[in-house]
């Protein structure tokens, strides 16, 4: 079994070193310890034992280093900054690894602008040697690249031209929408094995500028401290007190698994591979929310937001890399939906806090793991489920809502003041809004309203997909499930992913929508992966033979 869970006592190949508002994460693969036998990590190359360290990394400094505002990656290794994904762990790996390892590489930069744009840490890339495909690709995710001027160096993405691959963790996107690289010039980059060095890389506005070895690691420290003064105008004014602050420390979730089953505090997972579905049962809170800031910090991880969403992150990555064969997640909640709410309007009412912020920003980003996971979705709602505020986006979340219409034990769908743009998608809008595109008035007077709702108003909202009685329901739900498990996986994949996310595009949404999509198809054909495909043959004598029909 995979674990997501680690700390920078036991990181193989990475270093967190924090110095007050400077934090420094130096790169250092081992390449004796890649995460599964078979490879080795040359030229602080990357496999998925790496990325987990750096994704750890990440949220450490969120929670556990508050006052740090600005990061800077780096390598330990005096030549090479980062070689990018290892090429023989991604020919040797199945499709599905290859398609969620990139998945998980995807979220881990993301959560790097995230931090940039909501916790007040900004990241700067020092690429102190080469950075080549993902090694690229984790610099243009942070907010600045520099680049030494050796001769020597270059940022490069030769996915293209090597492996008859893409940059898959968001390099093209970033190219062109983030670094706003000019079109003409992205397709001679990204088509160019050997990249740019620091002349062309700077005019081409691949990097932000450059420095040479002698003056490097100095130029890298000016900057680094000038760009903390800006931050901490910046944060005195969105979040007050975060700069001074004490973090809390992230204790270890250690669920209890089974091959059918992962048991946490507040999530549950029952997995039945014969039917190939699994239940997610999210617990709400036992207790009303803290009667204050004070006692939320106290509480620290302990809380029953972060440590909820949390456990649900975790069980997502679980659930992608381990149980692949399971096509279908029933979503379920339990509880006191009225507790739900009450710890939504907590949350929302102390936002400036920085804790209370994180709290918010890391459910988000749990809900946004659910969106882009390819698997379908189902939220089921019964009488005990707790569908409220934080825990009815996960509903919303979901491909088809089914809510039992029991007028003798009712349940309820209530919405609170998170459900009104605390908790985006990828692109921008709430659920509510992607829910009812053709009915913006209705989704903003919902997210005005709030109101709780019973299974017959809910399904007059349009917030349901069916509302059986209880003659109607266990048929109706069963064959609706095991239809849907009929049907080709790659097709509900393609359909899923398309209708997620109506409306507008994001950079995160370009990502997981279309460059994702087009890695996936491009990892399945002959040209990369065939026997004689580019990333079969990479580093072998023989070229790769291609079939030219463009499709």
């Amino acid at each position: 079994m995979t674990t997501f869970e680690t700390h920078p006592d036991r990181y193989l190949h990475w270093k967190l070193q924090v110095d007050g508002p400077v934090a420094r994460l130096l790169m250092n693969v081992d390449p004796e310890k890649p995460h599964r036998p078979g490879y080795v990590l040359k030229l602080n190359s990357y496999d998925l034992g790496v990325d987990i360290e750096l994704s750890d990394a990440v949220q450490r400094l969120r929670f556990e280093h508050p006052a740090v505002r600005v990061v800077v990656v780096t390598s330990a290794n005096p030549r090479i900054f980062c070689a990018g994904a290892n090429i023989m762990m991604l020919g040797s790996s199945t499709h599905p690894f290859k398609v969620n390892f990139c998945k998980f590489t995807n979220e881990t930069r993301c959560a790097i602008e995230d931090a940039s744009v909501h916790s007040g840490q900004r990241y700067i890339a020092a690429v102190n040697g080469t950075a080549s495909g993902g090694g690229y690709e984790l610099a243009i995710a942070c907010d600045e690249i520099y680049l030494v001027d050796d001769g020597n160096s270059a940022v490069s993405l030769p996915e293209v031209p090597l492996l008859g691959v893409l940059p898959g963790t968001g390099g093209l996107t970033r190219l062109v929408d983030k670094r706003k690289v000019r079109r003409d010039l992205a397709d001679v980059f990204s088509t160019l094995a050997e990249g740019a060095k620091a002349k062309k890389a700077q005019e081409w506005g691949l990097i932000d500028g450059s420095f040479p070895r002698t003056k490097f690691d100095q130029a890298i420290a000016d900057r680094a401290a000038a760009l903390a003064r800006e931050v901490a105008q910046q944060n005195a004014q969105r979040l007050p007190g975060k700069d001074d602050a004490k973090g809390i420390t992230l204790t270890a979730l250690a669920p209890k698994v089974t091959d059918t089953r992962l048991e946490y505090r507040h999530v549950t997972v029952a997995i039945d591979p014969k039917a190939r579905t699994a239940e997610i049962t999210i617990a709400g809170p036992e207790d009303r929310p803290p009667a204050s800031v004070a006692d939320l910090h106290r509480a620290g991880a302990d809380a029953w937001a972060l440590h909820a969403f949390r456990e649900l992150e975790d069980a997502i990555c679980r659930l992608r890399l381990d149980f692949a064969e399971i096509g279908l997640l029933q979503i379920k909640t339990r509880g006191d939906i009225d507790k739900v709410i009450a710890h939504g309007n907590f949350l929302a009412a102390h936002r400036s806090d920085w804790l209370v912020n994180e709290i918010v920003l890391l459910a988000a980003r749990a809900l946004r793991r659910l969106d882009v996971t390819a698997k379908s979705l189902f939220a089921i709602v019964e009488p005990g489920s707790c569908y409220g505020g934080l825990l009815l986006e996960a509903a919303l979340a979901c491909d088809r809502i089914y809510m039992l219409n029991e007028s003798d034990k009712p349940a309820y769908l209530a919405l609170d003041v998170l459900n009104g743009g605390a908790l985006p998608m990828a692109h921008g809008l709430t659920r509510l809004q992607s829910r009812f595109l053709a009915k913006p008035e209705h989704a903003a007077r919902l997210a005005a309203e709030r109101p709780k709702l019973d299974a017959g108003q809910a399904l007059a909202a349009g917030m349901v997909t069916a509302a059986p009685d209880q003659i109607d329901w266990d048929d109706e739900v069963r064959v609706a499930i095991e239809e849907r498990c009929s049907l080709s996986p790659d097709a509900l994949t393609g359909m899923e992913a398309s209708l997620r996310f109506g409306g507008p595009e994001t950079l995160d949404s370009k990502i997981y929508g279309r460059l994702s999509a087009w890695q996936n198809w491009i990892f399945i054909r002959p040209n990369a992966v065939g026997e004689s495909g580019a990333l079969k043959l990479y580093g072998q004598p023989e070229r790769p033979k291609f079939d030219w029909r463009r499709t």
